[in-house]
Formats: C-alpha cells, sequence, structure tokens
C-alpha cells in the first residue's frame, strides 16, 4: 500500500509537472524506509507504537511535540550510515517574529563562512578538512575487503559513518547560523549564486562544497518565510567587491588574493565588510 501511495505522488506530481517520469530505485541505492498512517500507531505518554508491535519502540525524542499537536503521520527509515529514524509529521501554526530594525548584508565566503554588513565574520568550521584523514582511511578499507563479502560491507559503512558526523556538524552548525540572522535582523541582503557553476572550479570546489553555500540560503529562505522577514537576493554580476561603500567609485580589477584595499576617496576597506556592505545597500535598494 505503501509503495502504491509513493507510486501514485509520483506520476501526480510529474502529470502536473512538479517533477521528472518516476523511476525504479533498487533497494541498494533507496533509503530504507516504512510509513504509517495514523491508523497504524499508537503514541501515548511520549511513547509510540507501531502495528503489529508489543512494546513500544526505544526512541531518543530529539525534541517533543508542538503541545496539542497529534501525529498524523509517522515514517521509520534507515540511512546510510545504519542510524535508525522516526519522523513525526504533524500541523503546526509558526507564530512570526516581532520586527526589527536591523537589517544585514551578507557574503558567503571560504576563509570565513559569512561575512556580514556588521564587520563581523563568522567561522567556517571547515568539517570535511578536519575529518579528511579519518575519511581517507576509511575509504581505503573497502578494497581490501573481498567484493560481496559482509567485511566490505561493514567497511562502506564505516564510510557512511564518517561522512554522515561531517553532514550532522555542518547542519548544526548552519541551522545555529541562520537562525541567529533571522532572529536579529528583519531584512537579510545576500548575492544570488549559482553554487554549481561555482564549483566547477577544481581549485574551489571542495572548499564550496564544505561550506554549502546552498544549504545555507535554502535555510535563510524558508526561516525568513516563517518568521515573518526579507530575504533579498542581489544580483550575481552585482560588483559588490570591486565597489567602494563608502563614495561608490568602481575599481577596475580587484583579484582574488586583494583582501585588503584603499579606495582613492581615502576609504580603507576589508574586501569582504565592504562587498557584504554593498549587497545589504544593493537589497535595500531593491525590497
Amino acid at each position: 500500500q505503501q509503495a502504491l501511495r509513493h507510486l501514485q505522488t509520483g506520476f501526480a506530481n510529474f502529470f502536473a509537472k512538479r517533477a521528472k517520469y518516476p523511476t525504479f530505485k533498487t533497494r541498494r541505492k533507496s533509503r530504507a524506509s516504512a510509513e504509517y498512517t495514523r491508523s497504524a500507531f499508537r503514541r501515548r505518554e511520549g511513547r509510540l507504537t507501531l502495528a503489529k508491535m508489543d512494546a513500544p519502540l526505544a526512541v531518543v525524542w530529539s525534541r517533543p511535540l508542538p503541545e496539542g499537536a497529534e501525529p498524523s503521520t509517522v515514517t521509520v527509515s534507515k540511512d546510510a550510515a545504519g542510524r535508525w529514524f522516526v519522523s513525526l509529521l504533524v500541523e503546526e501554526k509558526i507564530t512570526p517574529l516581532a520586527p526589527v530594525e536591523h537589517a544585514v548584508g551578507m557574503d558567503a565566503g571560504i576563509t570565513a563562512l559569512a561575512t556580514l554588513s556588521t564587520g563581523e565574520k563568522i567561522v567556517n568550521p571547515r568539517h570535511e578538512r578536519r575529518d579528511r584523514r579519518r575519511l581517507a582511511k576509511a575509504q581505503r578499507a573497502p578494497a581490501r575487503k573481498a567484493k560481496g563479502s559482509n567485511n566490505r560491507a561493514k567497511a562502506r559503512l564505516k564510510v557512511a559513518r564518517v561522512y554522515a558526523r561531517i553532514t550532522d556538524r555542518r547542519r548544526d552548525h548552519l541551522h545555529k547560523v541562520t537562525t541567529r540572522l533571522v532572529r536579529e535582523n528583519q531584512t537579510i541582503a545576500v548575492e544570488d549564486l549559482t553554487v554549481r557553476n561555482l564549483v566547477k572550479n577544481r581549485r574551489l570546489a571542495r572548499a564550496i562544497s564544505d561550506a554549502s553555500w546552498r544549504e545555507l540560503r535554502s535555510m535563510l529562505e524558508y526561516k525568513a518565510a516563517w518568521y515573518g522577514r526579507t530575504l533579498v537576493a542581489v544580483d550575481r554580476w552585482f560588483a559588490s567587491s570591486k565597489l567602494c561603500s563608502v563614495c561608490g567609485a568602481l575599481q577596475e580589477t580587484m583579484p582574488l588574493h586583494a583582501r585588503e584595499w584603499e579606495c582613492a576617496c581615502g576609504a580603507a576597506h576589508d574586501r569582504d565588510v565592504n562587498a557584504a556592505r554593498n549587497v545589504l545597500a544593493a537589497g535595500l535598494a531593491e525590497s
């Protein structure tokens, strides 16, 4: 029944031109999951029991459900690292935050994850680089195991666990950064970067992927929509780095290695802070 429901949804999305034609997913390539509707689970006093189970699931809850909310669907899934998760679907009304007067411009980077128009530089933890040796060691192990063996499967599981550790830490950091920015600012201006084009640069692709600019932007978008904030995307061709944020003079060239520069008007600039201030000005002009 679950497979048929998902197939129906897939074709409905295809005919509505929201998705591509549904394709078959093998057991190995698809995420192991099971979905339970309201009649197939029971939740009492914080304990969850699924259909055909005598005892409740041993669950470590990440956070309590909203007060008075009743789950309509429960999904049990297993990720590539062998971890089991339970997701509960509930309806919750999100209350917008109280308006504030602050606005901020943001320049995404690698040395600093983001530089703000206030002069603050948000640290880029570089989680993948910190675990690179551990990851490389884990990735070498499967090559020494026989294909199809249990030992090879265990070695691949270790690789997946290292990736999961990197992903979890990166996502946690991005959530903290984006939540703070949305809480503190009424308007957030960012550059409309096309990440898939930027990662074509082989020298920077790994660092850009590790910084996860796309996920940073995505989190800002939905959190701003939730809490009544405004996110403005400035044109990607806007010369934010070459424009003096004090007098508006445009520099002819600005090589990537130039991190600080001085304008003819006498203003001394940090390259990234200046870019963030220009992004803010352009964003406010659009909003």
